[in-house]
């Protein structure tokens, strides 16, 4: 059966998802994180992309990123998991693939939802117990935004400065920004379905334009009454 159409466009923001081939652990040491962020600045440079935000987890990562060239997300991802694999193999032996299928990618309407999409995957570490403040994890962009404002790997979200001209005071609201996501109950799995992020609107609009359906879960397959939120991804 072919593949199904990755639907891009020029100057969009995707939140990018792969994760371990049976969920195995694709990160096993500090020299691993750090060999894949020299990659992401490897990857940036030839295909002139910016990242917002990120967080690498012991057996998946999440990027939300912004392509001027839609088309070339395709073969970014691909450099990207087809060069960290081999430097695992290298590292580590085995055969096999290492990451599970196709890198999911899913469309964020510009504005405050690339800031949620950020806050969410930022929460990563919260919600799977490994930090109990966001901040705190190494592998992610949550500490350029609540710390330093300033890293080689990220461009500063837009929406970001939006909090206040005050550097210091930016910082602030962005940790109680964190909180408040920590907080809410509310749940992303409309998103997930969809694969678009948004207002109503846009999500009829891109879905009219593009026939984007619901085809993606865990698993590969569509399911009823599961929360993609409540798992650890």
């Amino acid at each position: 059966m072919p593949r199904r159409a990755r639907f891009t466009f020029e100057n969009a923001t995707y939140h990018i998802l792969s994760r371990g081939n049976n969920k195995q652990r694709v990160f096993l040491d500090e020299e691993d994180f750090n060999k894949f962020i020299k990659l992401i600045l490897f990857y940036k440079e030839k295909y002139n992309f910016e990242l917002y935000h990120y967080v690498l987890m012991n057996n998946h990562y999440h990027l939300i990123l912004r392509a001027k060239n839609g088309a070339v997300l395709g073969n970014l991802m691909k450099g990207l998991n087809l060069s960290y694999a081999k430097h695992f193999r290298r590292k580590y032996g085995g055969i096999g693939y290492l990451w599970q299928g196709r890198f999911k990618s899913f469309i964020i309407q510009d504005g405050k939802y690339i800031l949620e999409c950020g806050r969410y995957i930022e929460l990563n570490p919260v919600r799977a117990g490994i930090v109990k403040n966001p901040e705190k994890y190494p592998w992610s962009s949550c500490n350029v935004y609540a710390e330093k404002e300033r890293s080689d790997v990220i461009e500063v979200n837009p929406e970001y400065l939006g909090f206040s001209e005050n550097i210091e005071k930016r910082k602030s609201l962005y940790k109680q920004f964190l909180k408040d996501g920590n907080k809410e109950k509310r749940t992303l799995e409309r998103y997930f379905r969809t694969k678009i992020y948004g207002e109503q609107e846009f999500i009829e609009k891109l879905k009219s334009e593009t026939g984007l359906k619901q085809v993606w879960s865990h698993s590969g397959r569509p399911k009823k009454n599961k929360s993609v939120a409540n798992e650890k991804m």
